[in-house]
C-alpha cells in the first residue's frame, strides 16, 4: 500500500503557474494526477506509466506536465497559464499496474492522495 499526500494548491490568476506535488511512501507504482469539480466525475489530466511513459488529456495539453523526484519521493503537477476552469480539487492516484488504455480513468487506481484545492480567478 502506498500513502499520497498532495500539496501546492492555492489560489492564483488566470496567466500564472502552479506546481503541485504529492509526496509518496513510494514512487515504484502507476501514478496520475485527477481534478473534480463538485457535481462533476474526477478527471485524469496526466498520467505516468512505471517505464516512464506520460499520457496527458486533450483538455490540457501544453499546460500540465507530471514529473517526479525519485530521491524526495515525490510526484509533481506543473500548471501553466492557468485558465478559471482549472479550478477543482486535484488528486494524486497510484496503483501497482495499470492498463495503458486506462492511465487516465480514475476506476483504475486503488490508492488516492486527499487532493489539494487550485482555484483560478479571472
Amino acid at each position: 500500500q502506498v500513502h499520497l499526500v498532495e500539496s501546492g494548491g492555492g489560489s492564483v490568476q488566470a496567466g500564472g503557474s502552479l506546481r503541485l506535488s504529492c509526496a509518496a511512501s513510494d514512487l515504484n507504482y502507476f501514478m496520475a494526477w485527477f481534478r473534480q469539480v463538485p457535481g462533476k466525475e474526477r478527471e485524469g489530466v496526466v498520467g505516468l506509466t512505471k517505464p516512464g511513459r506520460t499520457i496527458t488529456a486533450d483538455s490540457v495539453k501544453g499546460r500540465f506536465t507530471i514529473s517526479k523526484d525519485n530521491a524526495k519521493n515525490t510526484l509533481y503537477l506543473q500548471i501553466d497559464s492557468l485558465i478559471p476552469e482549472d479550478t477543482a480539487m486535484y488528486y494524486c492516484a497510484a496503483d501497482h499496474w495499470v492498463v495503458l488504455s486506462r492511465v487516465l480513468d480514475s476506476t483504475a487506481y486503488s490508492f488516492w492522495g486527499q487532493g489539494t484545492q487550485v482555484t483560478v480567478s479571472s
